[in-house]
């Protein structure tokens, strides 16, 4: 099973704070394990969105909406990719997660379609 797993924002994170250096050799160490356990599939954080774009589509028309967006707390800091045999060994894993920003903080885990799920 597939599971995305977003890192929710938080202010911090949108106003452009980094992590600290324990922070970040933290969540290296998290990275490791999951990769030593053939679960890390894909991982990466993203610029606040500011330095973000959003397509809005209305029949054929488009528009582009330069960010920054609101609420932060409804926006996505980074995210992972993890190959999991279910939801139960995906949730013991993000709970292992250190804290990824310096406040409260939120995880959000996300089965993918598999393709037996569109037959």
């Amino acid at each position: 099973m597939r599971v995305m797993v977003f890192v929710k924002a938080t202010g911090e994170g949108e106003r452009g704070l980094l992590p600290t250096p324990e922070a970040m050799a933290a969540m290296g160490r998290f990275n490791d394990e999951l990769r030593a356990a053939g679960i890390l599939r894909l991982a990466d954080g993203l610029k606040p969105s500011a330095h973000g774009k959003r397509i809005a589509f209305d029949g054929p028309g488009r528009t582009v909406i330069d960010g920054p967006f609101a609420p932060a707390s409804e926006l996505v800091a980074g995210f992972w990719l993890w190959e999991v045999k279910d939801m139960d060994e995906a949730i013991a894993w993000a709970k292992r997660c250190p804290n990824p920003m310096p406040g409260p903080s939120e995880i959000e885990l996300r089965p993918l379609y598999e393709a037996g799920d569109l037959e």
